[in-house]
Formats: structure tokens, C-alpha cells, sequence
């Protein structure tokens, strides 16, 4: 057996606020694996311990591969899963575990996640005043000893109070029904998240209509950049929302699934299982006691009655004969005890799972990330037609250069007919309008106003053709 001091999973308690480990005599090096978690009880009272691993595992119940969901060093999309004795949440910068009795939360030195944990103690002690005033107004019964099942925790009160026979604690004075502790923290744990994404597809939105519509008025590389940089933040933040909005449509469609998170009242449960077993070995035992006294003052009244010797024997079978009938009573009675328990048991599991508590709970935030996810379509709609509309303004400009284009190559065609007429006179030959005796200026420029006029006529039909044909506007 080693120390405890080499155990590398022994949860350590640590300063809140300086992060700094209490000195413990002849306490090592934490092994590796040991992190900081922050464990916010019932009351909503903070604590940060170092524990490892396998610590973890033994204090909720949980399976190494949930863990690893939790893992920073991983890269794990959100994820929510119901366990037997906790749930896992993985939202965003939120990882937690929330059990029946505490949460514990993996990154809690992230700024990010300071004020969550502010919010969830303020929510957490809310709920626990709510159930104190319950338990001294409506019951004066001690639940509190319901948190001491799994392993000692120091608790100064308990919120668990929902049971089939304590369902009246569960309602305040107005009629509000008060949520069990883990939906108290997955509440918390999901208006976080949801307010995170909402508030960075608000950001975003401010960002990207300012950009889109500078970019609508000036096409330039600047512009161009800040869009496509906004396009990529859309992107990966849509996918995220998406996410989210995906795990609350599984858990919505998934009655056991949403089952499995009432760990309050599969608590409660164990607690009554546990009880009415104890009492029913109680109950043996003190009948076994009282049939034997009565066996032995009957037994002495008989040995002193003068009488009684001559019937000590004959008495004393039918003694055993009714001692054996209560107590074959009393097993029989036990027997169908733990059977009705079993058959009541099993007919609430057969039976449709009532999981209205909760699925009104996650239709809220489901509806509120939906939204997130529409507004995030939205701007991604907008962001598209910006980008057809600068395709078209693009489009439309190419369509000018390229009438221009063939306005100039008409006339570089038609001015190339003038040329010609030009290299024709250019030839050193002999011709009457070179001669000075016959023809003169009036000829010449006649020659080229004819050269040019017939050009520009060229000119006008080529456009008008090109116009005709559609190919020019």
C-alpha cells in the first residue's frame, strides 16, 4: 500500500482567489494529471481542489472516455450527456460536471468563466434559500442526510428535496415550481453558452453590415479583405451555434436520454430503496425479539405452575409451532414488500417517462439558440447577395471594357481601309492625279475627304450591325 502523500489523485484543497496549494506536511509533487477544479456546493459556496483523474471518477461516477470530453488539451465539440450520477456539459468555454449535490468546473481560472461562476453561486444560493423555506414551511423533515449516500460531504443544508411523498416541497407560495439542483446548474450552463454565442453573432452582425455596405460603394483590396475575414468568423461561429442547437434537438427527441438527468430524483429513489429495505430487516428482527420473550415467560410460567410440568412438553411444541407461523408471516409479508417495490418499480420505468420539467427547460434555450442560428442565416444571406451584387457590378464592368473593345476594334478595322487607300497612292507609279498639268488640289482633296467619308460610313454600318445583333448596347 503506498502513502497517500504518492497518491497523484488524492484531491487537494487550494487557495480560492491565489490559486496557490495549502502546505501539507510531507505532501510531493502533484503527479501528472492533477488539475484544478472548482467545486460549488449546493449552497453555492466555492472551493478549488487539485485532483486527479481517477479522483474525479470515484466522486461522480463517471467513465474515463466522458472525462476526456472535458479534456482542454482535446478538441471536443459541445457535447451535454446524462450519466447515472452526473451530467457532462461541454458548452463552449464551459466544462463542467454536475452532480446532485455540487458542480465541478474544469477551467475555472479562464476570465471567460468568471462570470459564470459568479452567476451559478448567486443561483445556486438562491435555490438553496428557496428549499430551506420550503423544508421549515412545508416539512419538518431532515432530507438533508439524502447528500451523505455516495461519500461524506460537509453540507450545511441540502436542496434535495423532490420525492413522490414531499412533491408538495416543490412548490413555493405562488405555485412556482423550484427546479432541482442539477437543472438549477445546467440552466446556468446553458444561458451562458447561449448568451456567448448570441452576443458574438450581435458583434459580428455590427461588423459586417458597415463592411458589406463599404464594399458595396468601393470595390478595392481593403474591403475586400475585411470581408473575407468577416465571412470566415460567420462561418466557424454558425458551425458552433449549430452545434449547440443540435445537442438540444437530440436531448429534446430523446426522452431517456433526458431521464438520465434527473439525478436528483434517481437520488431520492436509492434513498427510499435503501430505507424500506433497512425497515424491513428492522421489523424481522424486533418481531424475532418479542416471539422469543413471550416463549420464555410462558416457559416459566409453566415450569412454576404445578400443572404446567405435566404439560411442559405438549405446550412447548405448539410454542415452536406458533413461533414458526409469525415468522413465516413476517418473511412472507417481506417477500411480497420487495416484490410490490419491484413491480411498482419497473411499472414507473415501463410507463411513459414524465421529462416535462426538463424538456420545457431545454425548449427554452432551444428556441433561443435557433434564433441565434437564424439571425446568424440571416446575415449569411446578406453576405451572399453583397458578394452576387459586386459579381454583377464586376460583371457589368467587364460587359463595358468588352464593348469598348470591339467600338475600338471596328475602328481599327475601318481605320485600316483608310490606311489601305493611303498605301495605294504611297506607290511610286505614274497616274494623271499626279500630274500637276491635269489634276490639281480640288482632286486630291476630293480623293481624301472621299477616303475619310467612306471610313466613317464603314464605321456607323459596322456599329449599327453590332447594335442590330445585340452585340453592343
Amino acid at each position: 500500500m503506498r502513502a497517500p502523500e504518492d497518491d497523484p489523485d488524492e484531491a487537494r484543497p487550494i487557495l480560492v482567489g491565489l490559486g496557490l496549494p495549502v502546505a501539507v506536511p510531507g505532501h510531493r509533487k502533484k503527479g501528472t494529471g492533477v488539475r484544478a477544479w472548482m467545486v460549488v456546493d449546493s449552497t453555492g459556496q466555492a472551493e478549488v481542489i487539485e485532483a486527479g483523474k481517477h479522483a474525479i471518477m470515484r466522486r461522480t461516477g463517471l467513465p474515463a472516455r466522458d472525462l476526456r470530453i472535458l479534456d482542454p488539451q482535446l478538441s471536443y465539440p459541445s457535447t451535454v450527456l446524462g450519466r447515472e450520477r452526473a451530467i457532462v456539459i461541454n458548452l463552449e468555454h464551459i466544462k463542467a460536471i454536475i452532480t446532485a449535490q455540487e458542480v465541478l468546473l474544469l477551467n475555472s481560472r479562464d476570465p471567460s468563466v468568471t462570470p459564470f461562476v459568479e452567476e451559478l453561486q448567486r443561483r445556486l444560493m438562491r435555490h438553496y434559500h428557496a428549499t430551506t423555506a420550503q423544508e421549515l414551511n412545508g416539512d419538518d423533515s431532515n432530507w438533508s442526510n439524502l447528500y451523505d449516500l455516495g461519500e461524506a460531504q460537509s453540507r450545511t443544508g441540502s436542496p434535495l428535496n423532490f420525492s413522490p411523498g414531499k412533491q408538495a416541497l416543490l412548490d413555493d407560495q405562488d405555485g412556482m415550481k423550484v427546479l432541482p439542483f442539477e437543472f438549477v446548474a445546467l440552466e446556468a450552463c446553458l444561458e451562458a453558452a447561449c448568451s456567448c454565442l448570441e452576443n458574438e453573432a450581435k458583434t459580428l452582425e455590427l461588423e459586417a453590415h458597415p463592411a458589406l455596405d463599404k464594399l458595396t460603394s468601393k470595390i478595392s483590396t481593403l474591403n475586400l479583405e475585411r470581408v473575407r475575414q468577416i465571412k470566415s468568423r460567420l462561418v466557424a461561429i454558425t458551425g458552433r451555434v449549430q452545434k449547440v442547437r443540435d445537442e438540444l434537438e437530440h436531448l429534446l427527441d430523446d426522452d431517456e436520454d433526458m431521464a438520465e438527468m434527473y439525478l436528483t430524483e434517481k437520488l431520492v429513489q436509492q434513498h427510499l430503496e435503501n430505507s424500506s429495505a433497512s425497515s424491513l430487516s428492522e421489523n424481522d428482527n424486533m418481531d424475532d425479539e418479542v416471539l422469543r420473550s413471550e416463549m420464555d415467560d410462558r416457559i416459566a410460567a409453566e415450569i412454576s405452575s404445578p400443572v404446567g410440568s405435566a404439560t411442559y412438553k405438549g405446550e412447548l411444541q405448539n410454542i415452536n409451532n406458533s413461533q414458526e407461523q409469525p415468522f413465516g408471516l413476517a418473511k412472507a409479508l417481506s417477500r411480497d414488500s420487495h416484490g410490490i417495490h419491484t413491480s411498482t418499480t419497473h411499472s414507473a420505468t415501463g410507463k411513459h417517462l414524465d421529462v416535462e420539467e426538463l424538456e420545457m427547460l431545454l425548449e427554452a434555450y432551444f428556441v433561443q439558440i435557433d434564433g441565434t442560428l437564424n439571425k446568424l442565416s440571416t446575415l449569411r444571406e446578406y453576405v451572399d447577395d453583397t458578394e452576387d451584387y459586386i459579381n454583377i457590378m464586376l460583371d457589368d464592368k467587364q460587359n463595358h471594357l468588352l464593348q469598348m473593345g470591339v467600338m475600338l476594334t471596328t475602328a481599327t478595322l475601318v481605320l485600316s481601309a483608310f490606311v489601305v487607300v493611303a498605301g495605294i497612292f504611297g506607290m511610286n507609279i505614274t497616274i494623271e492625279l499626279f500630274d500637276d498639268k491635269e489634276s490639281g488640289m480640288p482632286q486630291f482633296l476630293w480623293t481624301v475627304g472621299g477616303s475619310c467619308t467612306g471610313s466613317i460610313f464603314l464605321y456607323v454600318i459596322a456599329i449599327a450591325w453590332c447594335k442590330h445583333k445585340r452585340l453592343l448596347e
